[in-house]
């Protein structure tokens, strides 16, 4: 009995060994490929518990464990070019699942990395054929929406000749290149200065526009004052006048004193004056006679001297008569 203990041991390791090996899980992330000798045997897409052959010809079966999730490829730095000419950079990302894991691995050999360098081609081609048709404003408009959707349109019969299936393509940026940057920067500073300009013509046209009805205003009311005031200038001397004339109708011999007055005032205040003057002149009258040494009602106004004479009308109130001698 003792001498078969470490038979039925191997056995036991052997028999525990084959069914290791002949036991391969499944979980809900994943789908299983089996394989004899390189050839797909069956595909296991469902969760659970399976079991191979664990020799085939002294040669056990393999099973290749693929991703069952949804997978993302993302495209960074596409540079496209615009119907406009101008070129762009683009950046997208594709949403892919392995619907065919048959497929998969007969295309590329089930290696996600040699599957997204064979999607990086693609989806290069279906972004510039999609972006040669439109322009740059396309990218930035309603109608993004539908150029994604056309670069999946465009992606999915290649992908599923892969055995993928697309799930969706998002153009995450759409940007210039440091050239056409520079030449866009370059044009709105271009236009930027046009309009300032433009802005600042317009400016001085108003500016000479307001400075002119200005100096028209300016013009009209200096005219209408000056017009105001020689009406007001005529106005007073008219009713100067008029009281001279009616002082003078009711008392001419004291008009006639009063006029005297004022031209002795005039011609007599100030000091460095010398007239030379007869003392018999009728300027003096009024120093001979209190009445001016004539009848009463004599209207005739004594004359104001000029300096160096004899005689002279009596001037109106205001400055001196009498010139300095020289």
């Amino acid at each position: 009995m003792a001498n078969r203990l470490p038979f039925i041991a191997v056995i036991a390791a052997v028999i525990l060994f084959l069914v290791y090996s002949s036991i391969f899980v499944v979980n809900e992330r994943q789908q299983a490929i089996v394989l004899r000798f390189g050839e797909i045997v069956k595909v296991e897409t469902e969760p659970g518990i399976y079991f191979k052959a664990p020799f085939s010809f002294f040669e056990a079966d393999n099973v290749q464990i693929i991703d069952d999730r949804i997978l993302r490829f993302d495209l960074d730095d596409i540079r496209v070019q615009v119907s406009g000419g101008k070129f762009y950079e683009v950046d997208a990302f594709v949403t892919y699942r392995i619907s065919d894991a048959r497929t998969f691995r007969q295309a590329v050999s089930g290696s996600i990395a040699l599957a997204e360098q064979r999607l990086r081609t693609r989806l290069d081609a279906a972004l510039r054929r999609v972006y040669g048709v439109r322009g740059f404003e396309s990218a930035l408009s309603e109608e993004r929406a539908a150029m994604m959707r056309e670069v999946a349109d465009q992606l999915r019969p290649d992908a599923t000749s892969l055995g993928l299936q697309i799930e969706d393509v998002r153009i995450r940026r759409t940007d210039l290149t440091q050239e056409v940057s520079q030449q866009t920067f370059d044009r709105m500073k271009a236009e930027r200065l046009a309009e300032a300009e433009r802005l600042r013509a317009r400016g001085r046209e108003a500016a000479q526009r307001i400075r002119a009805r200005a100096d028209r205003e300016v013009v009209e009311i200096v005219a209408e004052a000056r017009k105001e005031s020689e009406i007001l200038r005529g106005e007073g001397e008219a009713e100067r006048n008029g009281i001279f004339a009616e002082a003078f109708q009711r008392d001419p011999g004291f008009f006639e004193f009063y006029r005297s007055m004022i031209a002795y005032s005039n011609a007599l205040i100030g000091t460095g004056t010398t007239m030379v003057l007869s003392p018999d002149s009728e300027f003096f009258r009024f120093f001979r006679s209190p009445n001016g040494g004539a009848p009463a009602g004599d209207a005739v106004p004594p004359a104001a001297p000029q300096a160096g004479t004899a005689t002279g009308a009596i001037p109106e109130p205001g400055p001196a008569a009498a010139t300095p001698a020289q």
